[in-house]
């Protein structure tokens, strides 16, 4: 009955308000801000709501709402944009996209790959807002369903997907998987505090590392550098390919796996503080495991592109769930959306649904409408932006270079960003060349924290009820969700590994010495061996429990390989060397050589500061390394500048500091 006389008078009031001129201009306002966000490598929604948040006070409520979902709409679609053309995650929503959709763009397929991308991500999202229509009077019961016990299986169901994406040795992606994690429990314990491989001594990681660096160093960097060393085009076509009606019939095509894909979206966005952390690669592995044909995913299946991107963008409309309907946010995004609500004079919860219905329908026509103007502008720019893929590399080079140190140097606004950004690209690159599997190591990192924090919670309340008896207890661990999720789970684990040798980073494999794979897995197998040490020497049990099981699984499987090693030949796949072979073997440029350009910029900002350290590099590597001349290179140091100037103008934002700044008092942008 509530439905007939509240519901559909509150949602016909609400399209009529979304469609008012002011409503749209400040809605299509957030679009394009979101779009120029999501574009660029490394800043993702919650930077984007940042920005806009100190105008939210005193703006009309309805014209607030417009422009904070009109940008939290688009991002997770034009995020989509680095993923696929430079192999960088836009944000952590698309860093399953990257799998496929970086090979089709190396294959001259890029508009293919972005046309497919944006209109899953399209369908997604419309599914996704009409899905919060008509779950706003249910979702309470099914929200209260999911305890502790129930969040900890939906982090272990996506961790587990590190078995589809093991790779050709499934105990390498064991071992990449544990070193993610252990990585993740750098700096104080969520629980009890205490110090795991850290000291306050450096008092950057007593915080941990942040996912952007992360996210960067894993993928941004091995990429780039990579694709510097070849001094060519991304495509090594050097053309476009097909168009976006390839892509758009590719969707129709695979329609079910996207409509599949957004229901698993919605789902896990319904859940508070799973959001974009999961959700790509749950869709992704059961992409993979739903096909017969699975031997092309991780080369160029536009399939691995179709899927999680479906899910990402209907993920938004369920992370607006938990948000609306007890203000507790879905995800990081949701958290700052949260907070734009309350400027704006808003309370998301019960009260809200039940006297200001029209306003939560307002949020979901508009997360509508942005979606399909946000998708739109994505599909027509696509043939566009993916003539990128034509340009020669090293000309697009020193400006990716310049976005990724400053988008790393956003996550603490400390230089130790930037020392943790080179660092952390060594590793990526170091595991991209020894075929380690890099997306393990992400979803390792990614879910390290939440599965620390459920499994602490979660064995606290657990042991309370065993005390009290034993059926309290197990009523509690073993519901029919955590069963049904556990089943999933072990069925996910099976078939990965049976399948993982079809999905696989590099496509054509080389092998040289056993001497150089094997000095990388001892020094991975030192770094396990003193980070289990070093949880074993933690006082509280809570604090320690946790990572001293990790490292101890992971020194296991570190020793299995390296028992591996010595017994087997030097033909073995388990001593791939990319650098022995192939693109990388016979790439023009060195490895180190190339990648002493970002060591350069790092040293030189340390010494003069980002900008003046910009300029030097700028100048220096379009005149030696891109060979252009003195005034070319001058034009395109000045438009670097210029951008990144203004950008961070635009943001409110400052640039790392160097000795320079500690002896003069220099003016922005030179502090």
């Amino acid at each position: 009955m509530d439905i007939l006389t509240v519901a559909l008078p509150a949602l016909g009031d609400a399209f009529l308000t979304v469609i008012q001129p002011q409503h749209m201009m400040y809605m299509i306002a957030g679009v394009l801000l979101g779009l120029s966000i999501g574009v660029l490598p490394g800043l993702g929604g919650i930077a984007g709501l940042s920005l806009v948040l100190p105008f939210m006070f005193g703006m009309d409520p309805i014209s607030g709402l417009a422009l904070m979902v009109g940008l939290i709409a688009v991002i997770p679609t034009s995020d989509t944009f680095s993923s696929v053309l430079l192999g960088i995650p836009g944000s952590s929503a698309s860093q399953a996209t990257v799998l496929d959709g970086f090979p089709l763009a190396r294959k001259g397929q890029a508009a293919r790959a972005l046309s497919a991308a944006f209109v899953s991500s399209l369908y997604g999202g419309i599914l996704g807002a009409m899905v919060l229509t008509m779950i706003i009077f249910v979702a309470r019961p099914l929200i209260l369903a999911f305890g502790l016990p129930e969040m900890l299986m939906i982090t272990i169901l996506g961790m587990s997907m590190v078995a589809i994406l093991a790779g050709r040795i499934p105990l390498k992606g064991v071992v990449a998987a544990g070193l993610g994690i252990l990585v993740g429990t750098i700096g104080t314990a969520p629980a009890g505090g205490s110090l795991r491989m850290a000291t306050y001594d450096f008092p950057y990681l007593v915080d941990g590392l942040q996912l952007v660096i992360i996210g960067l160093g894993i993928y941004a960097i091995p990429e780039v550098v990579s694709l510097l060393r070849q001094d060519t085009s991304i495509s090594k076509s050097g053309q476009l390919g097909a168009g976006w009606s390839q892509g758009l019939r590719d969707w129709w095509a695979n329609r079910w796996l996207s409509t599949k894909c957004a229901g698993i979206g919605v789902i896990v966005g319904v859940i508070p503080g799973l959001g974009g952390s999961v959700v790509d690669w749950i869709a992704y592995g059961y992409a993979v495991q739903s096909t017969k044909d699975r031997d092309q995913f991780g080369q160029g299946d536009i399939r691995g592109v179709i899927a999680p991107e479906s899910s990402n963008n209907a993920k938004e409309g369920g992370g607006l769930v938990p948000t609306l309907i007890f203000g507790i946010p879905g995800s990081g995004s949701m958290a700052v959306f949260l907070g734009g609500l309350a400027l704006l004079g808003m309370s998301p919860g019960p009260a809200m649904i039940r006297q200001d219905l029209d306003i939560t329908y307002t949020i979901v026509w508009s997360l509508a409408l942005a979606n399909v103007v946000g998708a739109g502008l994505c599909v027509l720019l696509s043939g566009q932006i993916a003539r990128l893929t034509t340009i020669r590399f090293t000309l697009l080079a020193p400006f990716l270079f310049m976005m990724i140190a400053f988008a790393a140097f956003q996550s603490r606004m400390s230089f130790g960003d930037l020392i943790a950004l080179v660092f952390v690209g060594v590793i990526g690159i170091l595991l991209r060349r020894f075929d380690y599997s890099r997306p393990a190591f992400l979803i390792g990192f990614v879910l390290s924290t939440q599965a620390e924090q459920f499994v602490n919670m979660a064995t606290q309340i657990g042991a309370a009820r065993f005390r009290r008896s034993f059926e309290a207890g197990i009523d509690y661990l073993v519901s029919p969700i955590t069963v049904s999720l556990l089943i999933l789970t072990v069925l996910s684990i099976v078939i990965g590994i049976r399948q993982s040798k079809n999905i696989r980073e590099n496509i054509t494999t080389y092998t040289g010495t056993k001497r150089a794979p094997m000095l990388f897995l001892g020094a991975i197998t030192v770094y396990v061996a003193i980070a289990t040490i070093d949880a074993a020497t933690v006082t509280r049990f809570g604090d320690k429990v946790f990572p001293l099981t990790v490292g101890i699984v992971t020194l296991l499987g570190c020793l299995a390989l390296m028992a591996r090693m010595i017994l087997r030949p030097e033909t073995d796949d388990v001593f791939i060397d990319m650098e022995t072979g192939g693109d990388d073997g016979e790439a023009p440029h060195s490895l180190w050589g190339t990648l002493a350009w970002f060591f350069g910029l790092l040293v030189l900002t340390g010494l003069f500061g980002f900008i003046i350290a910009l300029a030097l590099f700028f100048v220096g590597f379009f005149r030696l390394r891109a060979g252009l001349s003195w005034a070319m290179a001058l034009v395109f140091a000045s438009v670097g500048l210029g951008f990144i100037l203004f950008f961070a103008d635009l943001l409110n934002r400052d640039f790392p500091p160097g000795l320079l700044q500690s002896y003069f008092d220099l003016p922005w942008p030179f502090t």
